[in-house]
């Protein structure tokens, strides 16, 4: 077979008029609107799209609309989305419908840096690089670390978030004073993550001040960057 093949998503949503504004909000442009014979918009950014169609009556919290897309870097792209967000919001949107994760690597996914976005309708678009990151990643120096890799794969790539949570709470309790301090922030700060997706506010914010309170020396805080970011992003919701 000679030629390009193009796979379009087609996604369900509420109202096409609440996906298109979400979607300009985060950089995309509409290509395309009608409203007969039925409901149906084309968004579309740096040469690839995402169509929708309007359901009525669709429940965002139990619609099963997904679809993987890969980009140059997932990073700069977050940095975007966020940026939007934050002009449009005052905040990362962390919880709720509709939210946004950060990029994490995982261990079932070749180490890409994936991150997920759902839209107003439910809808989770789940982004990852187009190419595998081949770099060697440090292994994880304590208990816990291992244990937050095994986390990050229940509550992003499963969407298990209570039981990413149980799974840290375990080892916070018995080992979370072995590790190291970066990988301890890092573990307290997507616990805090969690805590947010599953409306237990409280425990967030606890965790966060946890977070804050932690002394650090120069080396430590210039490890747990990424980390110390991510528990800013969060205190906007908590």
């Amino acid at each position: 077979m000679s030629g390009t093949v193009v796979t379009v998503p087609l996604l369900p949503c509420r109202s096409i008029d609440e996906a298109s504004e979400f979607y300009r909000m985060l950089g995309f442009e509409r290509t395309h609107h009608q409203t007969r014979p039925n409901p149906y918009i084309v968004m579309a950014r740096d040469g690839w799209e995402l169509h929708f169609f309007g359901v009525d009556q669709l429940d965002p919290e139990n619609t099963y609309g997904t679809c993987l897309v890969f980009v140059p870097d997932t990073g700069a792209l977050w940095d975007e989305f966020a940026a939007g967000m934050r002009a449009a919001h005052g905040k990362v949107l962390v919880e709720g419908i509709p939210r946004v994760t950060r990029p994490r690597k995982r261990a079932n996914t070749g180490n890409r840096a994936g991150f997920s976005l759902t839209d107003p309708s439910g809808n989770v678009i789940r982004f990852f690089p187009q190419q595998e990151d081949t770099a060697r990643s440090e292994a994880p120096q304590s208990r816990l670390g291992r244990t937050l890799v095994k986390a990050i794969v229940l509550g992003e790539s499963k969407g298990d978030a209570e039981q990413a949570a149980k799974l840290l709470d375990s080892t916070l309790a018995r080992s979370g004073d072995e590790a190291p301090k970066p990988e301890l922030l890092d573990a307290l700060v997507y616990r805090a993550e969690l805590a947010l997706r599953t409306g237990d506010r409280a425990r967030a914010a606890a965790l966060l001040k946890q977070v804050g309170d932690t002394e650090l020396t120069d080396a430590e805080r210039e490890a747990a960057a990424s980390a110390l970011a991510t528990a800013a992003d969060l205190r906007g919701a908590a």
